[in-house]
């Protein structure tokens, strides 16, 4: 049964009061979801390509492309060529925390959380993002760079090749090792089909699963989905108690 408790925030399976401090761990993604862009999509801008790689992406975060792999390895081989300054361009002129994300990243510290950020996008940005909100831990992917522009290609890790769903939900899930919990002390919040894993994972294991402004059919699956306002909207159903 859906609760719609105020406009713009609807609530599935919310059976018992939660306090902020019941947790041990948030996840967030970033595109879209801490931040305003989809930096992949205003990178290629550089390139004049960012028609057909927002298609690419716009696809990927409905759930329409089964390989997120292969349409971000797609969608990287297109930016080849653009100088690196662009990654500069996009995080200082476009780039932008959306509404309420210091203030919900705030309360979760000062509640005792730890603040994981998992992205598909790339360290370039989510280095910066974590920086500025004091985030714990982070798992992105990396560009590629030589003389000075970008080749087309990522860059291995030791964990892993590229971000996606899976990778996101492993991460989360091994950061839960880390602290000591399970994840039914984890909430994890994104916007698009690559967060379903992670979203999926804490709402199964008694955790959280947070949609924002997010595609349909995230937003159907998610145990509470912000449709309207900003991210710190979530304080309404949790309360901060410590």
């Amino acid at each position: 049964m859906n609760v719609s408790p105020a406009p713009g925030l609807v609530l599935r399976g919310l059976n018992t009061p939660r306090r902020l401090s019941d947790f041990g761990l948030i996840a967030f993604d970033m595109d879209s979801t801490l931040i305003n862009i989809e930096c992949i999509d205003e990178v290629a801008d550089a390139a004049g390509r960012k028609a057909e790689v927002a298609a690419i992406t716009e696809a990927a975060m409905r759930g329409e492309i089964a390989d997120y792999k292969e349409s971000l390895r797609r969608r990287v081989a297109l930016l080849g060529g653009v100088p690196a300054t662009a990654l500069e361009e996009v995080y200082t002129h476009r780039l932008r925390l959306n509404p309420g994300a210091r203030e919900l990243v705030q309360a979760c510290k000062a509640a005792g959380l730890k603040v994981l950020l998992v992205s598909g996008g790339f360290t370039y940005f989510t280095d910066r993002v974590r920086d500025e909100l004091g985030i714990d831990y982070t798992r992105s992917n990396v560009f590629e760079i030589e003389h000075g522009h970008l080749t087309g290609r990522m860059l291995d890790q030791s964990w892993g090749d590229i971000c996606d769903g899976e990778e996101k939900k492993r991460m989360l899930l091994q950061t839960c090792t880390r602290l000591g919990i399970t994840p039914a002390r984890a909430i994890a919040m994104g916007d698009g089909a690559n967060d379903l894993p992670m979203m999926q994972a804490c709402a199964d294991a008694g955790g959280l699963s947070v949609a924002y402004h997010a595609k349909p059919k995230v937003r159907e699956q998610a145990m509470v989905s912000i449709e309207m306002g900003g991210l710190d909207r979530l304080l309404e159903v949790l309360a901060p108690g410590l």
